[in-house]
């Protein structure tokens, strides 16, 4: 090189810097700067407590890196009339690369708050940045890019090379994250707002990701100079597939957006799909699952749910009708054990007084008279067998008490012309 860049140039004269008696002076100024911001992000974090908020979540993170870069470039301009300062001037980048590594990954997870490989993510970015930059200062990041410059090849009729697939990936990967840590803080104003129905919440959330992602994207190749007719290949087979090879996913992702927009199912309903019946816990725009008492859960696709007759037992209210059928000797007094029953189910604090437990008798069987005992609850998530099996010993308790007798079936055996 003929000439020495700028950054190449601070590292020489930090170097010369070791051999002067006024570089202690830099280390003090450096120490003094990291120790104020130090405080400074201690100050931040115990005023704003982890959790209140995306942006004080964001400024807890941000606080140390950005405080030490201004108050490096302070001491910058404050100091450079007494003596050199390029040990401040090397720590103004890496404390920059310091908040980007931390703006990145709090924003990362903040679009994904459930995933748990952002842990080694975060040391990957924290390496590229740190490399990267280490390219710069030593002047080499040019050399680099010239030789990716020259990794050629074409999409279509877009000419394209290495670097700028990489700054494209790049682009996209932030664009995309921003994106979506936008739709994320959407979402969380979405929730929040009881008053409007949980399924156009929904609707809402997941329109606002897609179309903030697909704007992020076609805004990132925009910004790297990709031409948009360069994907007209791809979405042409895009399409081609949709129409042959994915029309049931297609099918399912609009059934799903008009199970939400329609709001026949809602999440909390009890339903009943064909054999296979239980709480709807989840609809997404492919598939709906439904969650048995029993602990099973049922992915049930979205085209079923429009194609077939789905028996929603709380459609328009919550209440659920349940019954318990028992049989009662023929020398009964039907109307004692009437009471019990019904006051059997009354007692039970789940079980609703209006309308008020009744029974019929549903039959006159061949031990017994059989009494069927009907009542009504507002709460069939937290289950229907556990109330029944409550009522049903709420009732063989009183029966026994009354001395009222529950038969079983029996058998006279008559063995004729009997034959010694």
């Amino acid at each position: 090189m003929s000439q020495k860049s700028p950054a190449l140039r601070l590292i020489n004269d930090l170097l010369a810097d070791f051999r002067d008696p006024d570089f202690i002076w830099q280390v003090v100024a450096l120490v003094a700067c990291l120790g104020l911001a130090f405080l400074v992000a201690r100050w931040w974090q115990g005023r704003h407590e982890e959790g209140a908020g995306r942006l004080s979540d964001a400024g807890s993170r941000l606080a140390f890196p950005l405080t030490g870069m201004v108050l490096a470039g302070l001491a910058i301009a404050t100091l450079s009339g007494f003596f050199h300062v390029n040990l401040l001037k090397l720590a103004m980048p890496l404390l920059g690369s310091m908040a980007l590594v931390r703006g990145v990954v709090f924003v990362l997870r903040q679009a994904f708050p459930r995933a748990t490989w952002l842990t080694a993510w975060e040391r990957i970015i924290a390496a590229t940045v740190w490399v990267w930059l280490a390219l710069y200062i030593t002047d080499l990041a040019p050399y680099v890019i010239d030789a990716m410059e020259e990794v050629q090849f074409h999409v279509g009729k877009q000419h394209v090379d290495l670097w700028t697939v990489l700054r494209g990936l790049a682009t996209i990967f932030l664009t995309v994250v921003f994106a979506l840590w936008i739709a994320g803080v959407i979402e969380a104003k979405l929730m929040r707002l009881h008053t409007l129905d949980a399924n156009l919440r929904i609707v809402g959330i997941r329109v606002a990701k897609a179309g903030l992602t697909v704007i992020a994207i076609l805004t990132s190749l925009a910004l790297v100079g990709i031409d948009m007719t360069a994907l007209s290949v791809f979405t042409g087979a895009l399409g081609v597939g949709l129409g042959l090879g994915l029309q049931k996913i297609a099918s399912n992702y609009v059934s799903g957006f008009i199970i939400l927009l329609d709001r026949s199912i809602r999440i909390g309903n009890i339903v009943q799909v064909g054999s296979d019946s239980g709480e709807v816990t989840q609809i997404t725009t492919r598939y709906t699952v439904l969650k048995h008492p029993g602990g099973t859960e049922f992915i049930v696709p979205n085209e079923t749910l429009i194609g077939t007759t789905v028996q929603n037992q709380t459609y328009s209210n919550n209440q659920l009708r349940l019954t318990t059928t028992i049989g009662v000797a023929y020398d009964t007094e039907l109307e004692l054990a009437q009471r019990l029953m019904t006051e059997a189910a009354a007692a039970h604090p789940r079980v609703l007084a209006a309308p008020a437990p009744k029974v019929f008798l549903t039959q006159f069987a061949d031990s017994s008279i059989n009494l069927e005992l009907g009542f009504w609850i507002d709460d069939p998530e937290e289950g229907k067998g556990n109330i029944v099996s409550d009522v049903n010993f709420a009732i063989w308790e009183a029966f026994k008490r009354h001395g009222v007798a529950i038969p079983f079936p029996q058998r006279e055996v008559r063995i004729l012309n009997e034959t010694r």
